[in-house]
């Protein structure tokens, strides 16, 4: 086997992030209240609360803020803006809670003191994170073993979700070869050269990404018995893309597809689908009230640049394909599909000035609380389609109609993970993360789900 390396799983690189950023925090704020004369902040036994509730504003606030997305988190660039409004969030509301944190300071100054201290602390760590533990020392080295029909898509899905694993060989396992693979950034291998390679480039783990076993030649299979014996990690590509894209992979399930939808048992849990309904009524009574609250003013706006009906009115599918009908605010021009139902595009021309803040705010869904509380929907589950698009999408997509085994949800995985679907491959891709969904529901995911719900409303992602 090959040299081991060390390498931080996604689950491992989030919990470090978190776990550094308190840390890094309290070591700077612990630094200038020594050199400097700043007391605002100090750590004793007797003010432990003060920093428990930092810790976890600073943890919250930066998962809405997306501090911990690992894309992101790898790029100084793109991490210095989220840290300014993390901090700046994180501050604001440790001022606005004296109970739990400290009381105001009567000299001001303090606050800016602890309000830079909390920025250069977390871009120190980011500066050491980015410089070190997303260096290539720190990379999961991978070899494929599989088919050259799946090495494109696998390659693309891999390198978009974790900036760290790195797919550095391909041995084409198959006994007829046609061609070799043009892949940029990949080298095909012979299967002979299996064990050089692991020790040549330091391979951490073999991914086995053969959508027919039968297609692999024994002499592979030999190899891979022999590097598992020895206590080598081989892994199966579909669990692989799961774990790193936390999607579903239906493309790649053939007739084996009950090995991949053993669904979550919260499916079946009646402790969880009550809590779960609990939830949704009230957050869907709190929703109505504020569309309530909001309407004059989405009717002003209305009325000045999106002249016509206030509300708009469509047939979706629901839980076990029942149709019910949705409820929005209009954000297209009125008789927008008067020649047929048609895709709605990113830079839509039926979508009104007024209606494309509505969308990018995500208000024109608020009437669908209304929907919530009626029973067709829940707060969280894969976004309503209309009755032609599942028909249309059904005969393309295998497996299309399974995302309708729960209740669609105002906001779901999908959602929050992706953009607007307006292609087959859109509506591919959102089934993956649906199909994620209803298989790994729990509370937990659901909680992630809103949180990067408000990401979307705050960063204006909304289409």
């Amino acid at each position: 086997m090959g040299k081991q390396t060390v390498h931080f799983n996604i689950s491992e690189r989030k919990i470090l992030l978190r776990l550094m950023d308190v840390i890094s925090v309290l070591l700077v704020l612990c630094f200038i209240s020594v050199k400097f004369n700043f007391d605002y902040f100090t750590i004793s036994a007797e003010n432990w609360s003060w920093v428990v509730v930092l810790a976890l504003y600073i943890s919250a606030f930066g998962t809405v803020f997306e501090l911990y997305d690992l894309q992101k988190a790898s790029r100084l660039d793109a991490v210095f803006a989220n840290v300014v409004l993390t901090a700046s969030v994180t501050v604001l509301f440790y001022l606005l809670t004296p109970y739990f944190t400290p009381f105001l300071p009567a000299n001001r100054l303090q606050i800016l003191y602890f309000y830079i201290a909390i920025i250069v602390a977390l871009m120190l760590w980011r500066f050491l994170y980015v410089k070190f533990i997303t260096s290539p020392r720190f990379y999961k080295k991978v070899l494929i073993v599989g088919e050259i029909s799946n090495i494109e898509t696998i390659v693309e899905a891999f390198k978009n979700s974790d900036p760290n694993y790195k797919i550095v060989g391909f041995i084409n396992c198959e006994a007829k070869k046609d061609s070799d693979i043009v892949y940029k950034g990949i080298s095909e291998y012979h299967p002979s050269a299996i064990h050089q390679v692991i020790l040549e480039e330091n391979i951490s783990e073999i991914v086995v990404a053969s959508y027919n076993a039968e297609t692999i030649t024994s002499e592979i299979y030999l190899d891979l018995i022999a590097l598992l014996e020895r206590g080598f990690p081989i892994k199966e590509y579909t669990q692989v893309y799961e774990d790193i894209t936390y999607r579903v992979p239906v493309q790649f399930v053939g007739k084996d597809f009950y090995k991949y939808f053993p669904f979550s048992r919260s499916n079946q849990n009646k402790l969880y689908l009550f809590f779960h309904r609990l939830f949704d009524l009230i957050i869907a009574c709190v929703g109505a009230v504020l569309t309530l609250i909001l309407m004059p003013i989405v009717l002003l706006g209305n009325v000045i640049a999106n002249r016509g009906p206030l509300f708009y009115s469509q047939e979706r599918v629901g839980k076990n394909g029942e149709v019910f009908k949705i409820v929005k605010f209009r954000t297209m021009i009125v008789n927008a599909e008067k020649e047929g139902a048609v895709w709605a595009t990113k830079h839509d021309k039926r979508v009104t000035g007024f209606g494309r803040f509505l969308r990018r705010s995500r208000l024109d869904e608020m009437p669908q609380f209304f929907n919530i509380l009626k029973g067709d929907m829940s707060l969280i589950g894969p976004r309503p389609e209309r009755p032609y698009f599942v028909k249309e999408l059904s005969k393309v997509i295998p497996f299309y109609e399974t995302r309708h085994i729960i209740k669609p949800g105002l906001t779901g995985w999908a959602q929050v993970k992706v953009r607007y679907g307006s292609t087959v491959e859109d509506s591919l891709l959102k089934l993956q993360y649906d199909l994620y969904y209803i298989k790994h529901r729990s509370f937990f995911l659901d909680a992630n789900v809103i949180i990067k719900t408000l990401s979307t409303m705050i960063f204006f992602r909304g289409q």
